[in-house]
C-alpha cells in the first residue's frame, strides 16, 4: 500500500516486489497509511468477530475445530478462518498454537488501530466498531499481551470480560 506520485512507484516497484507481493498505488501521498490503517481496523474486527464466536460455540459444546470449520465454509468465512484461526491447537502453523508467539504484534495493531481512530475523528467519520476493536487492543497491553500476536485477543473471551 503505497502513497505518492505513481511514476515513482513505477521507479521504485522493484525495491517494494523484494517486500512484498500485492503492491497497491492507493492515491496521493499518505493514501498508503491510510490504507493500511483501514485495513487493520477490519483485520482487527475480524479476528475480534472471529475470537467471540469460538468462545461462544466452545462454551456450548462445539468443537472449536468443527465449528471453525463450519463458519469457515458459511456466511461467516473470513482470512482469520482460513489461515490464522486465534483458537489454540485448530491450526498447528498458526500463533494461537504457539502460545501466540510470533506474528503481528498486538502492541502494532493497537498502534494502528489509534491512528484509525484519529483519522476518523479528522474527517468526522462513525467508526463504533474500530473504536471498540481499540479499547479491547489496549485492554490486552494493560494486561500484559502486548508482545504477543494480535490473534491473543482470543483470551479476552475465554477470561470473560
Amino acid at each position: 500500500m503505497v502513497g505518492g506520485d505513481a511514476q515513482v512507484l513505477e521507479k521504485a516497484r522493484p525495491i517494494f516486489s523484494a517486500m512484498g507481493r500485492n503492491i497497491f498505488h492507493a492515491g496521493s501521498d499518505g493514501a498508503g497509511q491510510v490504507a493500511k490503517v483501514c485495513n487493520n481496523q477490519l483485520l482487527a474486527i475480524l479476528m475480534i468477530g472471529t475470537a467471540e464466536s469460538l468462545a461462544l460455540g466452545v462454551a456450548n459444546g462445539l468443537d472449536p475445530v468443527v465449528l471453525s470449520e463450519i463458519m469457515r465454509r458459511s456466511s461467516g468465512g473470513n482470512w482469520a478462518l482460513e489461515v490464522y484461526n486465534p483458537w489454540p491447537g485448530v491450526m498447528e502453523n498458526a500463533p494461537a498454537s504457539r502460545g501466540y508467539e510470533g506474528g503481528f504484534l498486538s502492541a502494532l495493531m493497537a498502534k494502528d488501530l489509534g491512528l484509525a481512530q484519529e483519522a476518523a475523528q479528522l474527517t468526522g467519520n462513525s467508526t463504533p466498531l474500530g473504536s471498540l476493536a481499540t479499547s479491547l487492543y489496549r485492554l490486552l497491553l494493560k494486561q500484559g499481551f502486548g508482545d504477543k500476536d494480535f490473534s491473543v485477543v482470543q483470551k479476552l473471551f475465554d477470561q470473560g470480560l
